[in-house]
């Protein structure tokens, strides 16, 4: 059964889970790296199981994997045999589960909550490039190659278990057609489609959010449509555009409103100045149902959610 849809039957809302890097930057990890949070996964992954555990803790009913930047051209360039690659690809599932499992095995985890999930992530092809192309969709890759770079990861998550996949970041809708395209080879598999946006109507390489919407409508394996990685004043505007356009649920997860440096791989600028659960319950009131944080966002953000939404 789709899991969001199971979750929501039962609860007005998903909460999503924050930030990756930002908590294990927080633990010591350097992450200026092109392969980000993934380096964590072949030096570390206990820490990432940690985080997990700290957003189940905060409030989370649904954690996403340490696989958006883990590919297996971008192991390649470290030396990582395809099966290496694979299997560590398949680890970040693994780590995620174990989390999850532990979490819910304690009883006075399992009060007014839906057991958590677990999503796979699925960054886009901008992420492997780690040149910041993820915020611009300037892909000079057809269709069939964007579908061809995502299925050995995206086969790797599902055979290892995860519950959904969280296709994220996308900056075209160029690369959220191949993988819905994709999705088919996979017809009990679910995922949701998150866009990054550059303003209030349109994701980043210029197309309206109405129109990627619209799209999406159509596709039975697309769990949910929606934002994340944008910067927070843009939300209300993007969720009003998506409700216009789709019957999904709506997803979003922004930043907290600083811009990325692809050069220092470092964020830049002030927050947004709204207390994040207020703006959170905000974007709830306007329709969207699957609520979290992307980057510099951490398990306290998620905690201000949990504490207007139980």
């Amino acid at each position: 059964m789709n899991p969001i849809e199971n979750i929501l039957q039962k609860f007005p809302l998903v909460i999503l889970d924050g930030a990756m890097a930002t908590e294990l930057e927080r633990l010591g990890c350097n992450l200026n790296d092109s392969l980000w949070s993934a380096t964590i996964l072949m030096e570390n992954p206990d820490l990432i199981k940690q985080v997990h555990m700290d957003y189940f803790t905060a409030g989370a009913d649904c954690t996403i994997t340490a696989s958006y930047q883990a590919t297996v051209e971008g192991f390649a360039r470290r030396g990582l045999s395809e099966a290496e690659a694979l299997n560590l690809i398949q680890s970040s599932v693994q780590v995620a589960l174990k989390a999850r499992d532990e979490f819910w095995g304690k009883s006075e985890n399992r009060t007014n909550r839906p057991k958590p999930i677990v999503a796979g992530s699925v960054g886009p092809y901008g992420a492997f490039l780690a040149d910041g192309s993820e915020y611009r969709g300037d892909y000079t890759l057809t269709e069939d190659k964007l579908m061809n770079f995502h299925r050995p990861r995206m086969k790797a998550l599902i055979d290892a278990g995860a519950e959904i996949l969280a296709c994220e970041t996308i900056p075209c809708l160029m690369e959220a057609r191949a993988i819905v395209r994709l999705l088919e080879e996979f017809p009990r598999t679910y995922a949701w489609i998150s866009f990054s946006a550059k303003d209030g109507l349109h994701i980043s390489d210029g197309t309206l959010v109405s129109e990627c919407a619209e799209w999406m409508d159509n596709h039975d394996q697309v769990a949910a449509v929606g934002i994340n990685c944008t910067p927070p004043q843009y939300i209300s505007s993007l969720i009003k555009e998506l409700n216009s356009h789709t019957v999904k649920p709506i997803i979003v997860y922004p930043n907290l409103g600083e811009q990325y440096d692809a050069v220092t791989k470092t964020w830049q600028g002030a927050t947004s100045g709204e207390t994040y659960g207020d703006s959170t319950h905000h974007w709830y009131k306007c329709g969207a149902k699957l609520i979290g944080g992307c980057c510099r966002t951490k398990p306290g953000n998620i905690t201000t959610i949990a504490a207007w939404a139980r």
